[in-house]
């Protein structure tokens, strides 16, 4: 009889239900969306009870919709979004909405902690910088503008560790979601104390930490009647989604690179001991294979800087999609093949939102550098790609200070596109895997996780039974060649208007 293993992906915009055979091949997926509400310029809050109707749906429907048994589920697991602050009560309530990872109210709460701390000591604690991405600064702000209720706050949680909770009555969180509530020691996988005594926060409203591997219990009889799983079925604590990505793309060993292209982008590697950058630049996550780290930068504009220009400046594109029944991607990706590397001169800087790594800069915003009138449109267009991929290629010359970097995996909605993998090989100079399935890395991540947990997997080796390699792009040599003087230029473009990007934003 077929087990399967059920993996949930509670992302941004809604969840995912993904179904695994356990020999690793793909069944089928729902999505069932939920709501962001975006307010106050940097706030950013929702619904917890959204995430478990979500889960709710996606599940019942899934199992409805390819006719299996519910038993015949082994275990659930999980991927969610991290650096949140949800607010509960004893009885797992939320006391209010869930304060998610893009909402950057806590600057208050940094520079109090700041105060106490360097962001270099900092740093070296956490693996990552302080900000107000992640969760104790939000948590500090609760207690700072709401103190009633800070005080009914028995513990605050991330996304997937409140539907474990409504699945199994438990409170736990693991070590990658753990470490994105930014009071984390990451090299001894445990709350800092120091940290969480200079946020003046009360250690208890923390959850326990345990390996995504853990056991988190069974699902209720109360929850398997809400989600149509069968009663009794063990439930996997997961991780955060950034890190069963890196599983799920294969970088379970040291040196196993892969670049994930969305509406955001990074680079994560694999190693026995965190990277730290000088200059902070990239950031460490603790990994889901114990033993390993997740080395990453990650940067603010990738895929959605693409998806600007097809909306803005593409018209002619869009029009032609529609009429014949194609993507307008199609278009564009067909005038950047005719276009040679380098785009004739025209640098284009994807800060569109700001930018996290490498910049770390929140003024920065988007250009494009070198225009002239000989320009045609394909330049402007291969110019977005390149100047994406300049900025993950000084994220990846980081992380290759210390770890040999000749091929990766990459995944994502914009692995799509075959020229922009030829640009990422070249400007890389690096050999560029892509796998059969572009969207799933993180929904492959939890189920392997999932069932390493219950015993159906030795190891996270099998994760090669769930990875079929479809083609592979070797850098060109003619092309990184044109490429290098480009990515020095491309740096200088930046660090020369810095300081006018800080002007524009006064």
């Amino acid at each position: 009889m077929t087990k399967y293993i059920l993996a949930h992906d509670l992302g941004t915009s809604g969840n995912k239900a993904t179904l695994f055979s356990e020999d690793g091949k793909l069944v089928g997926s729902y999505v069932s969306p939920y709501d962001t509400r975006y307010f106050n310029g940097t706030w950013a809050e929702q619904d917890a009870e959204d995430w478990w109707n979500a889960v709710c749906i996606s599940t019942k429907k899934l199992i409805r919709n390819l006719n299996i048994e519910a038993s015949d589920i082994a275990v659930v697991s999980f991927s969610g979004q991290m650096m949140g602050c949800l607010c509960v009560d004893r009885n797992g309530n939320p006391l209010r909405p869930a304060i998610i990872w893009a909402d950057q109210r806590a600057q208050k709460q940094v520079a109090q902690i700041e105060s106490r701390i360097s962001q270099k000591d900092y740093y070296h604690i956490v693996g990552h910088r302080n900000t107000a991405s992640y969760g104790i600064q939000k948590l500090m702000w609760v207690r700072d503008n709401q103190p009633e209720i800070y005080e009914q706050t028995y513990k605050t949680l991330n996304a997937k560790d409140f539907i474990v909770y409504r699945l199994t009555g438990n409170f736990y969180t693991d070590y990658s979601d753990g470490n994105s509530n930014g009071c984390f020691d990451l090299k001894n996988l445990k709350w800092s104390e120091e940290l969480i005594e200079i946020a003046g926060i009360d250690p208890e409203k923390l959850p326990e930490l345990k390996p995504s591997t853990f056991v988190a219990g069974k699902v209720t009889k109360q929850a398997a009647e809400a989600t149509g799983l069968a009663e009794g079925t063990p439930v996997v604590l997961g991780g955060g989604d950034g890190v069963t990505a890196s599983v799920g793309a294969g970088s379970i060993e040291p040196g196993k690179t892969y670049c994930c292209l969305g509406t955001s982008a990074w680079i994560t590697t694999a190693s026995e001991t965190p990277i730290f950058d000088e200059d902070m630049r990239t950031v460490n996550w603790a990994h889901i294979v114990p033993g390993l780290y997740a080395p990453n930068g990650t940067m603010q504009t990738a895929g959605g800087a693409f998806s600007w220009l097809k909306n803005t400046i593409c018209h002619y594109e869009i029009h032609e999609a529609k009429v014949n029944g194609k993507s307008p991607y199609e278009y564009m990706n067909a005038q950047i093949e005719k276009t040679p590397a380098g785009s004739n001169g025209v640098i284009f800087l994807p800060y569109l939102l700001g930018e996290r790594a490498p910049r770390w800069d929140a003024n920065a915003k988007g250009a494009f550098i070198g225009l002239k009138s000989e320009n045609q449109r394909g330049d402007i267009l291969r110019s977005v790609l390149e100047g994406v991929t300049m900025n993950l290629s000084i994220i990846l010359e980081i992380l290759r200070k210390q770890v040999d970097i000749k091929e990766m995996l990459v995944i994502g909605g914009g692995a799509k596109s075959e020229v922009w993998r030829q640009i990422l090989a070249d400007i890389f100079n690096a050999k560029v895997i892509v796998p059969n399935v572009l969207e799933e890395a993180g929904s492959m991540g939890a189920a392997v996780t999932g069932g390493v947990g219950v015993g159906l997997y030795k190891d996270f080796n099998v994760i090669n039974n769930f990875i079929e390699i479809n083609s592979v792009h070797t850098p060109n040599p003619e092309a990184v060649a044109v490429y290098e003087p480009i990515k020095e230029l491309f740096d200088n473009c930046y660090f020369v208007l810095k300081d006018v990007f800080a002007k524009m934003s006064k």
